[in-house]
């Protein structure tokens, strides 16, 4: 008979590769490393924002904010007159353990978040509020209504609960050493928050290896936020230490992260003894932490500020049955892939309309994955909260005093609608940002334009700006910038005067410390023109915020890009290791600099960071296509091929890609069989052919546009431009907003500028003639465009501009599959017969590009 599944899966709020990894090599975290080793491992992507109520309920249900209605830390009461901490039952979909409960499994769930009040599942729940101490140890220690169901084993929970106050100070010492001789340390608020989370994290593993050891299970699920909170009071401590850092303080606290994770590890230690090899592990974060340079200095005066310091990307390890074997490392993975992927363990299918993708690459070969339309749409028990509950909101008074505590949410002062009213506005903030992030748009823009219209927060009229650029409204875009411009004005002296108050009153630095310009605007401004290929309007705004703020990972990026567009490899090249240097687990940034060193002819290097930007991100259609055209270059074309036909399988509509694999399987590995699916694709989406003259000012592109016109070719012409212009269509300059026409127009010849290359249409195919000119040649011509100065006293920059000019040319030609080339030779003072003759043979021959199937 076959056993029945079982899976333990272990949360770690804000657990981060960058603090587990030099502990795993110094052998300081045994357990995990256990797991590693025999499972598989990697990176997890978060959500925007990165909240934890939203993003643990995204991990249990496989849906974003949006649809499973957890907003944020906060919602009002149902009667409106106050707030209290977001509870279970705002829920609005069902989480695993329901639909677990529903297929007649047996579930422990402990302290997830949100989790109170407990729901009545097939199994045992313990509310994320079971680990709060609400009295002094002294006192009888209370547990608010709903914590623990079934009600029956409410008092067998309550031992296992540790207060703050049953902590000794030998087992701080490991997280404070200094301890033992300073007790006026021992007064400080910092150790009182570390003793406090503590007792949290021994209380929830000590119910949860209690549950493990003494009732029958098919899954458990356990949230710790020991590590969240323990990185929020101490990271700054972190080493290195910075300079903004005493060293006192240093000294004192430095030991307190790696302690937490160490501590995480033994926990998950115990854990593992209690089960047995049949039983599947996950952990997982939700989001990961600064831990290196990027650790900010200050926390923004704003709700939710403290989640500035969280990381994109957090942990995820599983290993057992249905896991692969032998320490693999995956990529891809999303909180929103937790739930499929459970399912799937489980044998259950996969709701259609979940936003999350099962993780095919952990599990075993030959898992079947079903799907079904919806668990919504499924009738019966769930083990769901009566739809019509309600609860006492003065119970979770002492949990919503434990956000205000870490800085989470404000104050809620004496005006409590006010109150609700501001908190109702940053929950649907925080739903528009996960919109944004989720690429739906339009509801997320609905959403800021009517709390930025209520409220002016600047924030919001900030993410409003970016939703605008993102859905192409770029005019809305630029009259709200202007908009935003005059309001930060307005503000500024109001941060100013907050700043000197601050400072008045002595407070820490690295919280109170000035919140600076951040240059949004400029930001958004920069990519906005980038967005229309207006580079030379975005780079001085993005160098500006670069100036300002050299540690922005976005605009060292988006700098490298307008440097790769603008064919400058090399200014392109030190803006990518720049953004590496703040993130060196960016794929984007590995792709860029890779794209840097491929135009450049380091192809070997190339490959080497398109497979560091695959193993981060497996899921990039162009990078493939990029490792693909570096593997062309070195001769390795069966591996050429591998990377372009998983290009395609990304991308479909990658037609570029298709013509790889057509002149690969053709003209290098004379297999045309393969190539006929590429062939029919390129045939049923090639919208047309198109003859192009390209050539450098200077060139003698003019000799070969009046050849082909006396040859009979239809050239754009105007009769009373200059030489220059005469042949020059107006709408090239244009290309990089609209291309359409070309197809529409096949028998046209145009003249392309190297530099609008790039903007050339892929659905098209090309038969290109290409006027060549010696260095000499091309730097007479722009001595003489220069006004005639003699040459010798600025030979060097326009060497520079001929020689950059060559390259935007040549590394067009180098990127192009299967196009039809005729160099033509130095024209610069005309055709000589034998080039005429040449030149007649090319273009009278099929003006059509074939594609040809057979050897």
């Amino acid at each position: 008979m076959k056993k029945k599944r079982k899976v333990l899966v272990i949360g770690w709020d804000a657990a981060d590769w960058k603090v587990i990894d030099p502990l795993i090599a110094q052998g300081k975290m045994p357990a995990l490393k256990s797991l590693m080793d025999r499972g598989v491992y990697g990176k997890i992507q978060t959500l925007d924002p990165p909240l934890s109520p939203m993003l643990w309920t995204s991990i249990a249900t496989g849906f974003r904010a949006d649809t499973h209605g957890i907003g944020g830390f906060v919602e009002p009461n149902p009667d409106g007159t106050g707030l209290r901490p977001v509870t279970s039952t705002s829920r609005k979909v069902n989480a695993i353990w329901n639909i677990l409960h529903n297929q007649g499994y047996k579930s422990n769930v402990v302290a997830w978040w949100p989790s109170n009040p407990v729901e009545p599942i097939n199994g045992v729940m313990v509310s994320n509020l079971y680990q709060v101490a609400n009295d002094t140890v002294d006192k009888d220690w209370v547990m608010p209504k709903g914590t623990v169901y079934p009600k029956s084993l409410t008092d067998e929970m309550k031992q296992w609960r540790v207060h703050p106050g049953e902590i000794t100070l030998s087992m701080t010492l490991p997280f404070i050493p200094n301890l033992a001789d300073d007790k006026e340390l021992r007064k400080e608020k910092r150790v009182a928050g570390i003793v406090k989370v503590l007792a949290n994290a021994a209380s929830v593993h000590a119910a949860s290896t209690h549950l493990l050891a003494t009732t029958d299970w098919d899954f458990t699920a356990v949230y710790h936020d020991a590590i969240d909170h323990f990185s929020h009071l101490a990271m700054k401590y972190h080493p290195p230490r910075r300079k903004e850092i005493a060293e006192k303080e240093f000294e004192n606290y430095h030991l307190v992260v790696e302690s937490a994770y160490r501590f995480q590890d033994m926990m998950l230690e115990r854990c593992l003894d209690l089960i047995d090899e049949e039983t599947t592990v996950m952990i997982v974060s939700d989001h990961g932490f600064h831990s290196d340079h990027q650790r900010p200095l200050y926390i923004p005066q704003e709700p939710s500020g403290p989640a500035v310091e969280h990381s994109p990307y957090g942990i995820l390890v599983m290993a057992g049955p249905g896991i692969r074997t032998g320490g693999q490392r995956i990529s891809g993975a999303s909180i929103l892939d937790i739930t499929p992927t459970l399912l799937a363990l489980y044998g259950l299918p996969v709701g259609k309309d979940m936003e999350g993708k099962v993780l095919h690459a952990a599990l075993a070969e030959g898992t079947q994955v079903q799907e079904i339309d919806s668990w919504e749409k499924i009738e019966g028990d769930f083990g769901r909260h009566d739809p019509d509950l309600q609860e006492d909101p003065w119970e979770a008074a002492e949990a919503l005093q434990q956000l205000v505590d870490l800085g989470y949410i404000d104050e809620i002062g004496d005006d409590k609608l006010l109150a609700v009213e501001k908190a109702k506005r940053e929950n649907r903030y925080y739903i528009a940002r996960n919109l944004i992030n989720a690429g739906k748009l339009k509801p997320a823009i609905a959403i800021l334009e009517t709390i930025f219209e209520e409220s002016k927060v600047l924030r919001y009229g900030q993410r409003l700006a970016f939703a605008l650029l993102s859905s192409n409204q770029l005019v809305k875009c630029q009259r709200l910038i202007n908009e935003l411009r005059a309001l930060e004005r307005q503000n500024a002296t109001e941060r100013r005067q907050a700043h000197s108050a601050n400072k008045t009153e002595g407070k820490d630095l690295f919280e109170n410390k000035e919140f600076e310009e951040p240059m949004y605007l400029e930001l958004v401004e920069g990519l906005l023109h980038l967005k229309v290929n207006r580079t030379h309007l975005a780079l001085p705004l993005l160098e500006k915020v670069q100036q300002k703020n050299p540690g922005n990972f976005q605009v060292a990026l988006n700098i490298g890009k307008i440097f790769n567009l603008r064919k400058n490899y090399v200014a392109a090249e030190k803006q990518f290791i720049k953004a590496l240097a703040i993130d060196d687990r960016n794929a984007h940034a590995h792709h860029g600099l890779g794209l840097s060193f491929l135009r450049r002819g380091n192809f070997e290097l190339a490959v080497d960071e398109f497979m560091a930007a695959l193993n981060e991100n497996f899921f990039l259609p162009t990078v493939h296509y990029h490792l693909g055209e570096a593997f062309v270059k070195t001769g390795y074309y069966s591996q050429a091929v591998d990377a372009f036909t998983v290009a395609v399988r990304l991308s479909p509509g990658m037609t570029k890609a298709h013509k790889w694999l057509v002149e690969l399987y053709t003209k290098q590995l004379n297999q045309p069989e393969k190539a006929k699916e590429h062939v029919a694709f390129l045939h049923g989406n090639i919208r047309g052919n198109k003859m192009i003259v390209t050539g450098l000012q200077g060139s003698g592109y003019q000799f070969i546009l009046e050849e082909i016109k006396r040859l009979g070719g239809e050239l754009y012409e105007a009769a009373d431009e200059t030489l220059i212009k005469r042949f020059l269509d107006p709408r090239v300059l244009k290309l990089h907003q609209s291309s359409d026409w070309l197809s529409q127009e096949p028998d046209t010849i145009l003249y392309v500028p190297p530099q609008f290359l790039a903007y050339l249409p892929h659905n098209v195919n090309y038969k290109c003639i290409v006027v060549e000119a010696d260095d000499a040649v091309l730097l007479d011509y722009q001595s003489a465009a220069k006004g005639g100065i003699r040459k010798e006293s600025f030979s060097v920059k326009l060497s520079q501009l001929v020689r950059k000019n060559k390259l935007k040319l040549s590394s067009w030609i180098e990127a192009q599959p299967a196009m039809e080339i005729f160099f033509s030779g130095d024209v610069h003072n005309g055709l000589n017969n034998s080039q005429k003759e040449e030149l007649k043979l090319f273009f009278e021959q099929d003006k059509t590009v074939k594609i040809e199937t057979d050897s």
